[in-house]
């Protein structure tokens, strides 16, 4: 408080000397406007300026504490407000969470019931389209059977459960028949097309016999619900059963309905899968036997090539070692083939030089190898196209598959089932010529290779006995 006073002092007395300042200021830049002078301000007594400036100091600080009391007094007011008021807004807002939760819940609860009913109505509506098909196909099933009821009014408009009972009774009643061996008169067609009548014995609802005096045998579905004798003999069977006996053995044509004709398939021979090829599997097949037939005959000159080879070289080789040439060549003309050919080549030059007379056997070699090579290139050829041929015919099959599909659509596997038999049978063929052919033409090949091989080491063989005697001699 005392430092406060102090500086009250010192301020007021600068204002004080402030003021006399701009008093005499102002007389001095005022006198030489010659203006009358203004009265003597009379002295101020400093110690009573500044008393009563610290009173009116001292009376406005009072003012000013009384108001930051009362503005603190608010703040504290407002403060305590605030956290009941904020305390009020967290019990509601925790009291609106729980309402909300609970409602979260309830819903939730009420989805749940909602998706389990729509599963209810789903299984309901299943069940219905089940019950809907039972029914569809029992009179599908029973259709048949030609069971009256099932086609009444009364039937049809009855409760579903009265239905099932219906349909069930009848089945079962049915069920019992069809599971024993019964017999009827009846028509049925023979094999060879004539509708007769007879005895109709059956067994149960799979099989079935036809006995009379121009034809018996065991019955197939001929479409509609006809019967016709089956291409397998079963005439005793049928003709057993007929008398009331029991056979050995119980030949049966197993069938699931009447309704769809059953056609007897032919067997498949060479011939008939050559045919389902068309005109490219009969080319392969064509191609397959002259491939065939070349092979023969090059086995066969092959054959008498390596035969003789040994006996020449032998039957020569003797007279050489002896110097008897004019023999050696006439026991190679007691041989035939090239073996022989190339060693005469050989005994009639021995008295050349050794280059001279290897370029001689290496030119007998290669005039005979066009006889050993006979048909080998056109057997490797045939090897070669066969499969090429069987890749077109597949190619022309699958094209033709595609044109019947665009015609007729796929309604009808028999119409397709030609160029699918084009398409996989020229294949086969191809590649069942191919195989053999690229085998025999190889195996043909290293043979006569070999051949050419031993024809020269035989000339070689000569010329060293022939350089034996030499040396002896």
């Amino acid at each position: 408080m005392n430092r406060l006073h102090t500086t009250t002092r010192l301020a007021l007395a600068g204002l004080l000397a402030a003021t006399f300042s701009l008093a005499a200021f102002g007389q001095d830049e005022s006198a030489p406007a010659a203006e009358p002078a203004l009265p003597p301000v009379p002295p101020v007594n400093e110690q009573d300026a500044l008393d009563q400036l610290e009173a009116a100091y001292q009376k406005e600080y009072a003012f000013l504490e009384a108001q930051l009391r009362d503005l603190q007094a608010r703040v504290s007011a407002f403060d305590n407000q605030s956290t009941t008021d904020e305390r009020n807004r967290e019990a509601q807002i925790d009291r609106v969470e729980g309402e909300w939760l609970s409602l979260q819940s309830r819903a939730e609860r009420t989805q749940e019931f909602m998706t389990e009913a729509t599963r209810e109505l789903e299984s309901v509506d299943d069940a219905r389209t089940t019950l809907e098909a039972t029914f569809l196909q029992a009179d599908s099933t029973l259709e048949e059977y030609d069971v009256a009821e099932l086609k009444s009014e009364e039937y049809l408009s009855s409760p579903d459960g009265d239905r099932i009972e219906t349909v069930f009774g009848h089945a079962i009643r049915l069920l019992g028949q069809v599971s024993t061996m019964y017999e009827r008169s009846g028509p049925f067609f023979l094999r060879d097309g004539t509708e007769v009548q007879g005895q109709v014995i059956r067994v149960g609802n799979i099989a079935a016999y036809g006995v009379s005096p121009q034809g018996s045998g065991a019955l197939a579905p001929a479409g509609e619900g006809r019967l016709k004798v089956w291409s397998t003999p079963a005439e005793d069977t049928a003709t057993a059963l007929g008398a009331g006996s029991a056979p050995d053995v119980l030949g049966m044509f197993l069938f699931e309905s009447e309704a769809k004709a059953i056609e007897e398939q032919e067997g498949k021979t060479l011939l008939s899968v050559i045919n389902s090829g068309g005109t490219i599997g009969w080319i392969i097949v064509v191609l397959g036997l002259i491939g065939l037939l070349l092979a023969v005959l090059r086995f066969m000159f092959l054959r008498s090539a390596s035969a003789s080879t040994s006996k020449i070289v032998d039957a020569v080789g003797e007279e050489v070692r002896e110097g008897r040439l004019e023999a050696a060549l006439k026991a190679c003309d007691n041989f035939k083939g090239s073996t022989a050919r190339v060693v005469k080549a050989a005994v009639r030059n021995l008295d050349r030089d050794r280059a001279h007379l290897e370029d001689i056997i290496s030119e007998a070699i290669l005039h005979e190898s066009a006889h050993l090579n006979r048909f080998g290139a056109i057997i490797l050829v045939i090897a070669g196209v066969a499969p090429l041929l069987g890749l077109l015919g597949t190619v022309t099959g699958m094209i033709t598959t595609f044109d019947i599909i665009t015609e007729f659509g796929t309604g009808d596997p028999k119409l397709l089932s030609g160029g699918i038999s084009i398409a996989l049978v020229t294949t086969e063929l191809g590649l069942a010529v191919a195989i053999p052919m690229l085998l025999l033409g190889n195996i043909l090949s290293g043979w006569a290779e070999s051949i050419k091989d031993g024809m020269e080491k035989g000339a070689l063989r000569v010329i060293n006995n022939y350089k034996e005697h030499r040396r002896t001699a």
